[in-house]
C-alpha cells in the first residue's frame, strides 16, 4: 500500500476568460494554475476542486485532455503531473426553516459524469457558473443523485459558525437533515480537531477530513490528510473513506484549533476573546453588539458524555503551515523550494541539518517545531486567525 497527500476542499477564483468564479477567490486560483501549484510547488497528490461544476470550468478541462496536458484515469480522477484531480462542487442547501443553510461537497468520478451533474445542478440552481450556490431542493434529493451518479457526498466544515451543519446555533441531528447511509465522510474545517469532533457520538460512524478550503494559490495544503491507497484515484479514495480493504486516512494535518479563525468566542469589532458569554449580550469591551460564537464554545454546548465506544481515529498532527511561520516570508520560501522542491517535502522529509544549510538555525527550528505542533500559539475569532507567538 502507498501513501499520498490529498487536500479535498479548493476553490476556483476565475475561469479562463477570467469570469468569477469564487468572488472572494484569487484571480490567479485557475483550474490550469491551481493543477501546477499542486503538482509542482505543494507536492500534493490529490486536490480536490469544488467549483468543476462550473460549465467553463468543464469546458476548459475538455480542451486540456485534448491538447494531452491532462489524461482521464480508468479508475476515476484527472492526472496532471505528479497530481490528480477530483472534480467536486460545494453545494449550498436550505435543511429548514429552523436550521440555517450549510455547505456540503459532491465528488464525480469522471468529467462526463460531472458534466450531467452541472446539467441537473442548473436546473436547481440560479446560477450554475458561481460557487457555492443554493440548491433548491431537499437534501435527500441532492444526496440521492450524486449516489446515482456514483459520487460522494461530504458535509463541509461542519463546525464554521456560519453555513455549516451544526454551527447554526440549531441542536439538529445530522439524521434530521440528511440520509446517514448516503453520507461519505465529513469535513471538520480549520477550527477544530478530531478529539473536538468526537465529543458528539453521532459523528463517530464518519471518517474525518480535514482540508483547506483554499480561496487562494498559497492556502492550498493548510490542511490535509495522507491517505493509505494502492494508487491516487477516485475508485481508491472511496474504499479509503470505508476503510475498505487496507485503504483509509492514515493521518490528518491540520491547522491547531486555535489557529482558526472562528475557534473561540469573540467580538468583531475589537476581537476581545469572550470565555463567557450570553447570546444578545454586547461586548463587554467596546459595547459592540456582533459577538460571533466560537467552534470550541459551541461544541460545549453540543458535546455529549465521553464513550467508550469512541472509534480508533488516524493520528491528527496539529501542524503549522509554511506560510504562518514567522521568519519564513516568500523569498525564504522560494530559497527551500528550489532547495528541495515542495512544500511537503519540506514539511515531512527534509532533516534539520539541512534545514539549516539553506535557511540557518532559527528559521530551521521553528520549521521542525512548526511540523511538530510545538509553536507557541495566540487564539483566533471573529474571522481573525490566530497567530504563531515569537
Amino acid at each position: 500500500m502507498n501513501t499520498y497527500f490529498a487536500d479535498m476542499h479548493i476553490h476556483i477564483g476565475r475561469t479562463m476568460s477570467g469570469k468569477p468564479v469564487k468572488i472572494t477567490g484569487a484571480k490567479s486560483l485557475t483550474i490550469d494554475n491551481i493543477l501546477e501549484e499542486a503538482s509542482e510547488r505543494k507536492g500534493i497528490d490529490i486536490v480536490g476542486v469544488i467549483d468543476s461544476q462550473v460549465p467553463e470550468v468543464l469546458v476548459q478541462l475538455e480542451e486540456m485532455l485534448q491538447q494531452g496536458v491532462v489524461q482521464e484515469l480508468d479508475d476515476g480522477g484527472i492526472r496532471y503531473g505528479h497530481t490528480t484531480l477530483f472534480l467536486g462542487a460545494e453545494i449550498e442547501l436550505n435543511a429548514s426553516s429552523t436550521q440555517g443553510p450549510l455547505h456540503v461537497l459532491a465528488f464525480m468520478p469522471s468529467l462526463d459524469i460531472m458534466k450531467d451533474f452541472s446539467c441537473w445542478l442548473a436546473r436547481h440552481m440560479t446560477n450554475i457558473s458561481l460557487s457555492t450556490q443554493r440548491f433548491y431542493g431537499e437534501p435527500k434529493v441532492l444526496q440521492q443523485k450524486v449516489k446515482e451518479l456514483g459520487g460522494l457526498f461530504i458535509p463541509a466544515h461542519i463546525f464554521t459558525p456560519f453555513k455549516s451543519l451544526y454551527g447554526s446555533g440549531v441542536k439538529s441531528s445530522i439524521t434530521e437533515i440528511f440520509d446517514k447511509d448516503l453520507i461519505d465522510a465529513v469535513e471538520l474545517g480549520l477550527s477544530s480537531d478530531t478529539d473536538m469532533a468526537d465529543q458528539i457520538p453521532e459523528l463517530h460512524q464518519f471518517t474525518f477530513l480535514t482540508n483547506s478550503d483554499a480561496h487562494s494559490l498559497k492556502k492550498i495544503a493548510r490542511e490535509y490528510q495522507k491517505l493509505r491507497l494502492e494508487a491516487p484515484t477516485f475508485k481508491e479514495f472511496q474504499l479509503a473513506l470505508k476503510n475498505c480493504e487496507g485503504r483509509g486516512v492514515a493521518e490528518n494535518y491540520g491547522l491547531n484549533p486555535l489557529l482558526g479563525k472562528y475557534h473561540k468566542t469573540c467580538c468583531s469589532e475589537c476581537f476581545t476573546l469572550l470565555e463567557e458569554h450570553q447570546k444578545g449580550n454586547p461586548c463587554p469591551s467596546c459595547g459592540n453588539k456582533r459577538v460571533i460564537k466560537g467552534v470550541y464554545n459551541r461544541l460545549q454546548e453540543l458535546k455529549e458524555e465521553p464513550s467508550s465506544l469512541t472509534p480508533n481515529r488516524p493520528p491528527y498532527v496539529h501542524q503549522v503551515p509554511l506560510d504562518f511561520i514567522p521568519k519564513v516570508g516568500p523569498k525564504t520560501l522560494e530559497k527551500l523550494l528550489n532547495h528541495f522542491g515542495t512544500e511537503m517535502a519540506v514539511m515531512h522529509q527534509v532533516n534539520r541539518k539541512h534545514l539549516e544549510a539553506v535557511v540557518g538555525s532559527l528559521t530551521a527550528d521553528l520549521i521542525i517545531k512548526a511540523r511538530n505542533g510545538k509553536l507557541s500559539l495566540g487564539t483566533g475569532g471573529a474571522g481573525r486567525y490566530g497567530k504563531v507567538k515569537t
